[in-house]
C-alpha cells in the first residue's frame, strides 16, 4: 500500500471496465518516447554533423541566407523526428491491433499470462494510474497459432527457445505518479506471478531512449543481455532514429 494525499494505491486484476483509462495510459506511455528519442538522436555527433553540413549547404545555395541555412537544417530536424515518430506510432498501433485489442482474451484466459493495474482513490472516487503484463509459456499449439496471428505475441518466452520464461511488458506509470516506488511494485507483481509459476526468469525488452525504465530494471536485479536495432520498422527509418532495444533479464 502507499499513500498520497489520503489515497490509497491497490494493484489489483484487470477488468473490462478499466478499458478507456487503460487504452489512453498505454498510448500516452508509448508516444511520450518519441520526443527523448528526438533530442537523443539529434544530439548524436553524426546527426549533429549532419545538420551543420546542411545548414552549411543552404546558407551558400541561398546567397549567404541564413533563412535558407535554418530551413534546411529545420528539414533535416523534420526528418529525424518523423523516424521517431514513426517508430513509436507503428508499435502502438500494432499493439493496439494484437494484444490491446483484447485484454480479456489475450491475457485473463490463459494461466500463464496476466495483466495488472494500479488504482489510486478511496471508497467513493478512484483511477488507473498504472499497470504491467506478463505474457508467460504458451499452453498449447492453439496458444502457438493465436499469439503468431496476434503479430507475435509470447514471443518474448520462445524466442529464447525456452518455454519456462516469461515477458513483462505495458509497464506505464501515470507522470504524477512517478518516483513513487509504484513502477517497482509493478515489477514485483509481474515477478511473484512467475515465480507462482516456477518460472525461470522474466525479460523485458526496452527502448534506449526510456533511460528510466532500465534504471527501474537494473535495480530491480535485471542485467542486460542482449541489444539490438530491430524496431520493426523501415530499417533506414530504424537508423536514422538511432533508436535501440535493450532487452533486460532477471533470473528467478
Amino acid at each position: 500500500m502507499a499513500q498520497k494525499n489520503n489515497l490509497q494505491l491497490t494493484i489489483r486484476e484487470y477488468r473490462p471496465s478499466d478499458h478507456r483509462v487503460v487504452m489512453e495510459l498505454f498510448c500516452d506511455g508509448v508516444r511520450e518516447n518519441i520526443y527523448p528519442a528526438f533530442f537523443k538522436s539529434m544530439s548524436h555527433p553524426d546527426h549533429v554533423g549532419v545538420a551543420l553540413s546542411i545548414s552549411m549547404a543552404g546558407y551558400v545555395l541561398g546567397g549567404s541566407s541564413y533563412f535558407q541555412a535554418l530551413l534546411f537544417g529545420a528539414a533535416w530536424a523534420g526528418l529525424i523526428y518523423f523516424c521517431c515518430y514513426e517508430i513509436y506510432q507503428g508499435y502502438m498501433l500494432r499493439r493496439l491491433s494484437t494484444d490491446m485489442a483484447d485484454i480479456q482474451a489475450n491475457y485473463l484466459e490463459n494461466q500463464n499470462h496476466f495483466f495488472w493495474v494500479a488504482e489510486a482513490g478511496d471508497r467513493e472516487l478512484s483511477r488507473v494510474v498504472g499497470m504491467v503484463a506478463v505474457i508467460g509459456p504458451r499452453e498449447t499449439e492453439e496458444d502457438e497459432r493465436r499469439d503468431n496471428s496476434n503479430g507475435g505475441v509470447g514471443t518474448g518466452s520462445s524466442a529464447d527457445g525456452g518455454g519456462n520464461s516469461s515477458e513483462m511488458t505495458h509497464l506505464v506509470v501515470a507522470f504524477p505518479w512517478r518516483r513513487r516506488q509504484l513502477g517497482s511494485q509493478l515489477t514485483q507483481r509481474a515477478l511473484d506471478f512467475c515465480k507462482e509459476r516456477r518460472l525461470a526468469r522474466l525479460v523485458m525488452d526496452v527502448s534506449s531512449p526510456q533511460t528510466g525504465a532500465i534504471s527501474l530494471l537494473r535495480k530491480g536485479g535485471f542485467v542486460q543481455t542482449s541489444s539490438h536495432d530491430n524496431t520493426h520498422s523501415n530499417r533506414w527509418i530504424s537508423k536514422l532514429a538511432r533508436v535501440s532495444v535493450t532487452r533486460m533479464e532477471k533470473f528467478l
